[in-house]
């Protein structure tokens, strides 16, 4: 059949009501005293809003084709991301064959170079890649996992982050994953809270679960080696984002220095396949955490596992709900997938995206059965009721 053309192009915010999924309130477990960079100043360590974690809001990424069919996404670059779609990417998308994705994403990517590479412009690049995913999909009558080979498994499994692991476990997760809650900042009184934390978690859900802790980019070297060494008698399965994004070679020597059978993990911060090169040619981890709403899009995230491969690393994308689920369920170096825990007390399964997505799968029992994710395109709807704002029209 004769592909059709990219029509039109439109970017949307959508703020308040409870549908910027970036937006938790200060009752939620993600944002109550986790440790971060910038816990180091005692007036933004209680809350990562008070820094302003939640400035940028949500961004809704639209493509329409000229046979009527749209696609769109979601992700976090909000009204800056809406300005970078409209008055400047949408040149290199309307009027394109919608198969030419590849292309799309390689003059996208070159021509904010200048002022890219990394952060708010390759968060907007990954939503408008993830559009066109699920446009392509949605003309050929296909799940975005079929244009990208097709299933390697029957069903997904699932760990938890959570700041409940034991309650994850009797939901049937095979692991939780903790937000780490004191820093540096806060010395050894703040280390020995941490650990007794895991020690007090190892006893309520037994040796078998997997237990992690996301430290959010929030240490140092000395400190993430140190606890890594005295969180080692409870089995901590692995340490997340320990350090700066930047500091590759602090991670290789933490790499180097944690307890034998621990593992080091990074990844949701960086960006396209230059990133995760330095990660996996420098032996910084041993799971690569790409976000595909932010590390460039399926396009690059595909790449970026190709690279993982051939280094025998694995690759767990970080949350982004049925984006990544499309793509877990394709490679086999990514042998279970992530589940963020949106629930304000992380005592229910709630929808990643909800109320914005309608029709977002959940796990059940921690599983998910692949053909849950058989509708064409990402098989998610945008919800009606939730307003968009289109900032910068043409």
């Amino acid at each position: 059949m004769a592909m059709p053309t990219i029509k039109h192009i439109r970017a949307f915010t959508v703020r308040g009501g409870g549908a910027d999924y970036h937006d938790q309130s200060r009752d939620h477990w993600i944002d109550d005293h986790i440790a971060t960079p910038m816990a180091k100043y005692p007036e933004y360590r209680q809350s990562r809003q008070s820094f302003g974690i939640n400035v940028l809001g949500t961004l809704v990424v639209e493509i329409e084709a000229s046979d009527g069919n749209v696609g769109f996404a979601v992700t976090t670059a909000g009204e800056i991301g809406a300005f970078i779609v409209e008055k400047h990417l949408a040149r290199f998308v309307e009027g394109r064959c919608v198969a030419e994705i590849e292309k799309i994403w390689d003059q996208m990517y070159f021509a904010t170079q200048f002022y890219g590479r990394k952060g708010v412009v390759l968060n907007t690049i990954s939503g408008v890649d993830l559009a066109l995913w699920d446009l392509l999909a949605k003309i050929r009558g296909e799940p975005v996992h079929a244009l990208l080979g097709g299933p390697v498994r029957d069903e997904l499994t699932f760990y938890a982050t959570t700041a409940r692991p034991d309650l994850a476990k009797q939901m049937g997760f095979v692991g939780g994953k903790m937000p780490l809650q004191h820093g540096p900042a806060e010395g050894e009184a703040g280390l020995r809270k941490n650990v007794e934390k895991l020690a007090a978690m190892r006893a309520r859900v037994g040796d078998e679960f997997w237990l992690m802790f996301d430290c959010w980019m929030a240490l140092d070297l000395n400190y993430a080696t140190r606890l890594a060494h005295a969180c080692a008698p409870y089995g901590l399965k692995w340490i997340e984002e320990c350090l700066s994004p930047d500091d590759y070679w602090g991670y290789a020597e933490l790499r180097r220095n944690v307890p034998r059978g621990m593992l080091v993990t990074t990844g949701e911060h960086e960006a396209t396949r230059w990133g995760f090169r330095l990660l996996l040619e420098m032996g910084c981890c041993d799971i690569i955490q790409p976000d595909v709403n932010w590390c460039g899009g399926m396009t690059e995230l595909v790449k970026i596992s190709a690279l993982a491969d051939a280094h025998g690393a694995l690759v767990v994308p970080h949350g982004s709900s049925v984006y990544s689920y499309h793509f877990v369920a394709t490679r086999t170096n990514s042998p279970f997938a992530e589940f963020l825990m949106m629930a304000p007390q992380a005592d229910r399964i709630v929808p990643m995206f909800s109320p914005l997505l309608l029709d977002e799968p959940v796990p059940i029992e921690g599983r998910m059965k692949v053909s849950l994710l058989d509708k064409p395109g990402f098989g998610v709807r945008l919800n009606p009721a939730c307003a968009l704002h289109r900032p910068y029209p043409r």
